[in-house]
């Protein structure tokens, strides 16, 4: 990081620490108001507005694009970056892994062309017997509504809330509804999501990064829809255009008119959409290009044969690699601190700590030069303060290579910073695993019961406590 961008960025530090008295003066006055209202029988009526209006003072002091995390190792990136850039572009010759199909011969081009299979696909596909499921009434709902229409393709009987009660229950709170209980869970990973397939029902569920259009239109061709995560701007509840991640249900496509179908749980109406290739695609790299299909077990060798060399788990998180260190090369703004990040992903997800926490390194540094939201700013410009909240590589990264003072700034920053409420149970088992390598074993077991409290299914939190011999 040069001394320009170095001292740039710890002026809005500064200015951030400067806000702080003032937030908690208005903070006050907000939690005097509230003390009063809930107080009167207005209680119910007003809880759902009093939150709002808590997060907007918040952010109006402490805005969340201004947060800037800063690795202690960022200062000298510039330089290396400068030096060892082309290295890390590997070439056709040197990538090459096996593939699960006869076939293939090497890794194909990060490219969106052609990849799976020789046999023609229709002009067009509309899966029948979609059961569109929306997220309204509930918070934060778009994992286990689409989660849920993907199970009932296949005739699966539960609902929305059944999905939400096993992978977000929310504040262990008695006092607290279910529905209200949930409210604070920000988000549901994949890996969630898999879990409650494998644990709840009889299906099979596969999760792969680096898929491209074609993977997704074979596997429609062949009657499979696909779960998608993707990023794009919505306005929220704050009344800011903002980027934020969302589950899609994909259910179709038609070349004709260069779309897929797609079922967006948030928007109304949002049964049926169309949504052209490359929007799509610009919106699927914020989360490394991953999909999720889920079939019938006894379907799960068919599936595998239709994802061709995405059948091979090591062979999809090269070929995302692939993908982010091409996306390097030619993307700008936005969109190169995705590429950035998602070469950090790949490198976690082949198991290359050291690797993925430079190209970390290098994409918080990118963050940090995107600008502020604001009247002015442009999409490609924007800084994607919610970016923790749905991905965790980083902390693998940092933590697996000995960097456990980066992994509690960056928990730090993403809970205190970015969010009205510090309730990412992801971000708090993190720092809580940094503070215990770190011998502050008091203070990691706070952190974990914090996470179980949070989310009382949170597997990793409860086995840390196990480990450690004490309650929740």
């Amino acid at each position: 990081m040069n001394k320009k961008t170095s001292s740039s960025v710890r002026a809005q530090i500064d200015k951030k620490r400067k806000r702080s008295q003032w937030l908690l003066i208005a903070l006050s006055i907000v939690l005097v108001s509230a003390g009063i209202i809930l107080l009167t029988p207005l209680r119910s009526t007003v809880a759902f507005h009093f939150n709002n209006l808590r997060t907007r003072v918040i952010y109006a002091f402490n805005p969340p694009d201004e947060a800037v995390f800063v690795p202690e190792e960022q200062q000298s990136l510039e330089t290396i970056v400068a030096a060892t850039l082309l290295a890390f572009t590997p070439s056709p010759t040197t990538e090459v892994l096996p593939s699960a199909t006869p076939e293939s011969t090497g890794t194909p081009a990060p490219s969106m062309t052609p990849t799976v299979t020789a046999t023609p696909i229709p002009q067009s596909v509309d899966l029948p017997g979609v059961v569109y499921v929306h997220q309204h009434n509930r918070w934060n709902y778009c994992g286990p509504a689409n989660l849920t229409m993907a199970l009932k393709f296949w005739g699966w009987e539960g609902d929305r809330d059944d999905v939400a009660r096993a992978i977000k229950p929310g504040e262990n709170d008695p006092d607290k509804s279910f529905i209200d209980k949930g409210k604070s869970d920000k988000n549901v990973m994949p890996y969630e999501m898999a879990n409650f397939v494998a644990d709840n029902t009889d299906y099979a569920i596969l999760t792969r990064y680096g898929g491209d259009i074609d993977v997704l239109k074979n596997l429609l061709a062949n009657g499979y829809p696909v779960l998608i995560e993707k990023g794009y701007y919505e306005r929220d509840y704050t009344g800011k255009i903002t980027w934020m991640g969302h589950y899609l249900f994909v259910t179709g496509y038609d070349e004709n008119e260069g779309v897929f179908i797609v079922q967006d749980a948030y928007l109304e109406p949002g049964e049926n959409l169309r949504v052209p290739y490359q929007e799509f695609i610009d919106g699927w790299r914020g989360f490394n290009y991953l999909f999720m299909v889920i079939s019938p077990t006894q379907n799960q060798q068919e599936v595998l044969y239709l994802l061709g060399p995405w059948a091979d788990e090591t062979w999809a998180n090269q070929n995302a690699l692939n993908i982010a260190n091409s996306e390097i090369n030619n993307q700008s703004g936005i969109d190169e601190f995705f590429a950035w990040f998602n070469k950090g992903t790949s490198h976690v997800q082949l198991f290359e700590y050291v690797d993925a926490a430079f190209a970390y390194d290098y994409a918080f540094l990118l963050y940090a030069n995107l600008g502020d939201s604001g009247a002015a700013e442009t999409v490609e410009t924007q800084r994607p303060y919610r970016m923790m909240w749905y991905q965790t590589g980083p902390y693998f990264a940092y933590y697996y290579s000995g960097r456990y003072q980066d992994v509690i700034e960056l928990a730090n920053t993403t809970l205190y910073d970015t969010i009205a409420d510090p309730t990412l149970e992801e971000s708090i088992y993190w720092r809580g695993m940094a503070k215990l390598a770190l011998g502050e074993t008091d203070s990691a077991i706070a952190d974990f019961r914090e996470t179980v409290y949070l989310n009382s299914n949170f597997i990793p939190g409860l086995q840390k406590l196990n480990e450690l011999g004490v309650s929740p």
